[in-house]
């Protein structure tokens, strides 16, 4: 594949660089000003000549290989602490993986539009009780993404279906059922 090679990896990273953009954004603009009647029949050196000025007046975001480096008192990131002076180690608790994927799961739909109804919170406080068990982990890995996923597609789609039953309805029956599976 020709992105393979390093000048065509060249090429691509100029492609995706900021000269480039401002370049092309200028050129466009000289397309603006040829519609707008300006430029006359050289409208297309117009074109190429505000491409070339913004290319060429961008910045390059890295320095030249002879620049010297910024003047200012250079301070490491980490602070270096001797052995003997350094703090304690605090205890480390276990990390139960199917509780960091309840976790990550509860931070993503705590960005959804989800009905306060549906009781989410208690459903995904269950789960976390319930541990890593069969039906725990299809309801985290597919019930309820599938539900969720359902609810927003429903309601996306109810106002051109008028008198469709209501999504709100349908996810909290589906919470409840998925409720009931993991206290049975």
């Amino acid at each position: 594949m020709a992105t393979s090679s390093s000048g065509g990896r060249r090429v691509l990273g100029y492609l995706e660089s900021a000269r480039n953009l401002v370049g092309c954004t200028a050129g466009a603009g000289g397309l603006v000003l040829h519609f707008l009647g300006m430029g006359g029949p050289w409208w297309p050196a117009v074109v190429v000549a505000l491409y070339g000025a913004g290319a060429l007046l961008t910045p390059s975001r890295r320095p030249s290989p002879g620049a010297a480096p910024p003047a200012g008192p250079v301070v490491p990131e980490h602070p270096v602490v001797p052995e003997h002076e350094a703090p304690p180690a605090l205890p480390v608790e276990p990390v139960d993986p199917f509780t960091v994927e309840v976790d990550a799961l509860a931070r993503s739909l705590a960005d959804l539009p989800l009905p306060a109804s549906a009781r989410l919170d208690e459903l995904l406080d269950r789960l976390r009780i319930a541990g890593p068990d069969g039906e725990a982990e299809r309801i985290l890995r597919d019930r309820l993404p599938l539900a969720v996923d359902g609810y927003l597609r429903a309601r996306t789609w109810q106002r051109w279906a008028p008198g469709s039953p209501d999504p709100a309805v349908e996810l909290d029956r589906e919470v409840g059922r998925m409720a009931a599976a993991l206290a049975g």
